[in-house]
């Protein structure tokens, strides 16, 4: 999948009045790329699309116009975008009430290593977590996680030919797995493979 560049933004009048059927565009597109695991964990799976749309978002809140200030923006946003061979997801943890979340997340250390993802009968992909900074402690983990997930050649062609992805929380305090899913979440992560 290819890169931001800086010819892939929009100024930010031109944003600004497109804006209305981008954010539309890109709220469809995000049903596409969400996945619940279990009642308190959600997959965002990240893209070019949501990339481009999260920069453009930033660039109208901030009013960014210097090329240095809007190449320091691709260069943070870029490393979210697939290569390939990968996916590349937002995990968030997601306890409303500020109590539960701080005893919950005091129990989840290490949950950001324990999710996986299984396409048919090949091995379980476990992902690189938290590549850009530690984001756990030995007494708590964060409630937001970056994860890239590393697929072969072969589990990449099965799942390009059909074959039933899987994924599951393995911690001991927190065991929740997907059912099959669905077409259009599955065919837009496929996306990511080209």
């Amino acid at each position: 999948m290819k890169k931001l560049t800086l010819a892939d933004l929009l100024s930010i009048q031109a944003y600004a009045a497109q804006r209305p059927a981008i954010r539309q565009a890109m709220m469809q597109h995000k049903k596409t790329r969400r996945i619940a695991l279990g009642p308190n964990a959600m997959l965002h799976f990240e893209d070019y699309l949501l990339m481009r749309y999260q920069i453009l978002e930033i660039i109208r809140a901030e009013k960014i116009t210097d090329e240095t200030d809007l190449l320091a923006e691709l260069e943070t946003y870029n490393p979210l975008i697939p290569d390939g061979s990968n996916l590349k997801v937002t995990f968030m943890l997601e306890y409303p009430d500020a109590t539960e979340r701080k005893e919950r997340l005091s129990q989840l250390v290490g949950i950001e290593e324990l999710i996986s993802i299984q396409i048919d009968d090949f091995q379980a992909v476990y992902p690189i977590a938290n590549e850009d900074l530690p984001r756990s402690t030995a007494e708590k983990t964060s409630a937001v996680h970056f994860l890239r997930f590393e697929f072969t050649e072969a589990m990449i062609a099965a799942a390009q030919d059909g074959a039933d992805w899987l994924i599951r929380s393995e911690h001991s305090n927190y065991q929740h797995s997907t059912e099959t899913l669905p077409t259009h979440i599955s065919q837009s992560l496929l996306r990511d493979f080209s």
